[in-house]
């Protein structure tokens, strides 16, 4: 039996099995006006025909300085949801569901021409020198958050994701060692994550989840570790947030702790997060072997795993691992591709 190949229900999503493609920049937006092109619609949709539960649309920013590089994807525009409906269209036509990540780069921003973020903190010194944000605009940042989840409903998504991870906007106002505010955003570091959650909530039909993205550890010195971690996603889960996908890093330069690097490195802290706070999560993190994904949902270790790089090497990756690990074959591929399976 393949336990990657079990479904996953938890309110109106419904997934065919375990396996989630996690959100990953493409850089691919020919414009430069944030819609999705040609190229999202092969991405996408490729791993949809191969057999993915879940896939989750890369980083889409809620205003264009928000964005890493201007070839990133947007949802700041009303003019910007069609083509995005088209992706999410082809998607669910092969069984797939799909959800779109949420966010703002912050002073990871780097074609804007004064990134903002918390604090005039620059990320390095290859970074452009970041603008602390006023308290008025937090609080209208909030609302664009809001906005572009509105808009990823219009367009059809199953779900949506916050990408409070990996350095960005909503990971900079949690993180003690970006954010040295003295107003209410300082005071209390993940207020301005507890009022995206709620701005993008009542934006969600009641039974869709809505998904954050949380950096477990941090691995600048001094950062933050996983209790703290803990008490942060206690916030997000009490605001809103039903699935946690687990990752770690990306708010600095690393330090004296490094990231692992071997395969399942992030596991523990998606069980840990899992068992403190009773909710779903993903765990994500050099995953790319069947064998080790399917252990990580046997035992219980996350709900779901999501695969990147094998994804990238692999567009049918879902479909072979469900394969290497015992699971039917029926059904796993379009009939087309029957030949192969």
């Amino acid at each position: 039996m393949s336990h990657l190949n079990q479904p996953f229900t938890f309110k109106s999503l419904s997934l065919r099995n375990r396996i989630v493609m996690p959100p990953m920049c493409q850089y691919s937006v020919e414009a430069k006006d944030g819609k999705p092109n040609a190229w999202h619609d092969v991405h996408y949709i490729s791993r949809a025909v191969g057999g993915t539960g879940l896939i989750i649309m890369e980083m889409t920013d809620v205003e264009p300085d928000g964005r890493i590089s201007n070839y990133d994807l947007g949802l700041w525009s009303d003019e910007q949801v069609p083509a995005f409906a088209r992706v999410i269209d082809g998607v669910h036509r092969y069984g797939a569901k799909i959800g779109i990540q949420i966010a703002h780069a912050g002073r990871k921003a780097e074609n804007a021409e004064v990134p903002v973020g918390p604090s005039a903190l620059r990320y390095s010194e290859k970074y452009k020198q970041p603008r602390a944000m006023t308290t008025d605009e937090v609080r209208a940042m909030v609302g664009k958050f809001g906005d572009a989840a509105r808009r990823a409903v219009a367009a059809g998504v199953d779900t949506i994701e916050l990408h409070g991870a990996h350095g960005y906007l909503i990971h900079q106002f949690h993180s003690p060692s970006i954010n040295n505010r003295d107003d209410e955003y300082g005071r209390e570091r993940w207020r301005f994550g507890v009022e995206v959650v709620k701005a993008v909530k009542a934006q969600l039909p009641s039974d869709m989840p809505l998904l954050m993205r949380i950096s477990a550890i941090e691995y600048v010195d001094d950062g933050y570790d996983i209790d703290y971690a803990i008490e942060m996603a206690r916030h997000y889960r009490d605001a809103g947030v039903d699935i946690f996908n687990v990752s770690s890093g990306g708010e600095g330069p690393a330090g004296k702790r490094k990231p692992g690097n071997y395969p399942g490195y992030q596991v523990p802290f998606a069980r840990q997060i899992k068992d403190e706070l009773g909710v779903p999560v993903i765990a994500c993190g050099s995953l790319d072997d069947p064998k080790l994904a399917q252990s990580v949902v046997a035992n219980g270790d996350a709900d779901l795993v999501a695969v990147g790089r094998g994804m990238l090497n692999d567009p049918y990756w879902a479909a072979h691992a469900i394969r290497a690990t015992g699971g039917d074959k029926n059904g796993l591929l379009p009939r087309q591709y029957d030949r192969i399976v």
